[in-house]
């Protein structure tokens, strides 16, 4: 079988971890890298290896090297029109996440790959952890009873100079186009995707409301701390809390609350607690299959996609109810401060907060923080469409 040629957008940031997995690849005997398209080329120190054909045109390098995968790890805003570039040639695509900075940028990303007959399979790395089916196992089981939501929870840090990494880093809009590089949409977006796929809700139609709670410590535009609550068409709500501002970085979950147990997911590390009456606590580690392999997988043998687009479709209503929402406070000046020698800021207690939110399924402000605003998304407002 000869080695699928692949073209990465994107290759410094997020990009590197690319580069690494299409070596990998590379080295199984699976693919080629074909070409990298950057707006200043890669130098050899950069890349670690001999380099590829470089161009700044991405159609042009598509065309050039025959390109039968590309991978887009590029600033939201040109998702679409990159991802439709590709499209149009007949390039099936890895698209990281989110996959468009809104839920009409989204469809017709998703409607152009569609009619062009290409597969595209979106980044959600945790969705490709062995853990997701092995948990929906357990739900239909019923080894937790019946599921009454879903929580999650990231604890993260990040110093100041994270969100001066990029034009459009801790941005909601650039030069007119929505960017939307919030906690829940970017960094931690995963918990969102993950805390809805694990309980069935993945697809637009899925959704029923959304409220949201967006807040800022950080000098941006963007929220850095926040929750969404998401009331699904199940019934159950999935509540997930997100700071970029804690006191110490924690590993983020997700939580499966039954009526006669929990699940709790650790997402990065896909490591499974089960928790049941009746039992004690039982623990599981699963494997995880790599997108780009799956994708690969899908185009040689006929193996399905674990993320199509529409699969993440509740994800991006969240994103879309978020673009909505009024922009994120800023946090009073009393409730931060800058840690000596990290040059990061921190919110005192935050941490407890994400914990509880996802433990309670409550939003900041049910939890008593005097700085959490509320916003309410009814389903009318964001089309399914």
């Amino acid at each position: 079988m000869s080695r699928v040629p692949v073209v990465l957008a994107g290759a410094r940031g997020h990009g590197r971890w690319h580069v690494a997995n299409i070596r990998r690849l590379e080295r199984a005997g699976l693919v080629r890298l074909a070409g990298i398209c950057e707006l200043t080329p890669l130098t050899e120190q950069e890349a670690g290896v001999e380099l590829p054909e470089q161009s700044a045109d991405f159609g042009a390098l598509l065309d050039s090297t025959g390109a039968r995968i590309a991978v887009i790890c590029t600033p939201i805003p040109t998702h679409t029109d990159l991802a439709l570039t590709a499209a149009r040639r007949g390039v099936h695509l890895l698209l990281e996440k989110p996959p468009a900075p809104s839920y009409a940028e989204f469809r017709r990303m998703a409607d152009g790959v569609a009619e062009a007959g290409v597969a595209c399979q979106v980044g959600f790395q945790s969705l490709g952890s062995h853990a997701v089916p092995a948990i929906r196992a357990l739900i239909a089981e019923g080894a937790v009873g019946e599921v009454v939501g879903v929580g999650g929870a990231g604890a993260w840090v990040r110093d100041e100079a994270y969100f001066r990494r990029a034009p459009w880093a801790g941005r909601r809009r650039l030069n007119g186009a929505d960017v939307i590089d919030g906690a829940l949409t970017n960094p931690l977006a995963h918990a969102v995707a993950t805390a809805l796929a694990v309980g069935g809700t993945t697809r637009a139609e899925d959704v029923a409301g959304i409220e949201t709670e967006l807040s800022h410590a950080n000098d941006i535009e963007a929220d850095d701390t926040s929750c969404v609550r998401i009331t699904t068409a199940r019934g159950h709500r999935v509540t997930v809390a997100a700071t970029l501002c804690a006191e110490r970085a924690d590993e983020p979950y997700v939580l499966v609350h039954g009526s006669r147990g929990r699940i709790t997911f650790w997402y990065k590390q896909d490591r499974v607690l089960l928790q049941r009456a009746g039992h004690g606590p039982e623990e599981y580690d699963h494997g995880r299959t790599d997108l780009l392999e799956n994708l690969v997988g899908h185009l040689t043998t006929g193996g399905g996609l674990l993320v199509p687009p529409d699969e993440t479709g509740a994800f991006m209503k969240v994103v879309e109810a978020i673009r909505r929402a009024p922009d994120p406070e800023p946090l009073p000046d009393g409730a931060w401060h800058r840690l000596p020698g990290e040059n990061r800021r921190v919110v005192p207690g935050v941490d407890g907060l994400v914990a509880a939110a996802a433990d309670t399924l409550s939003l900041y402000s049910e939890l008593g923080a005097p700085w959490a605003p509320r916003t309410e998304h009814p389903l009318k407002e964001v089309s399914t469409r």
